[in-house]
């Protein structure tokens, strides 16, 4: 089993910890730049979330 195969296995194993650390993430890239990219934030929030929702 490599690396990234233990790594998605834990994001498996810990999703609710890892929607957190990401909306976490989210709020302070918007908070820094004002919520500028606020859109682009959102989007890569959504793709992170639904990809762990898939596995």
């Amino acid at each position: 089993m490599g690396f990234l195969d233990k790594a998605k296995d834990l994001a498996e194993q810990h999703a609710d910890k890892v929607e957190a650390a990401v909306d976490k993430a989210g709020d302070l890239i918007d908070d820094k730049t004002d919520g500028k990219y606020a859109d682009k934030v959102d989007q890569a929030q959504n793709f992170v979330k639904d990809k762990l929702q898939e596995s």
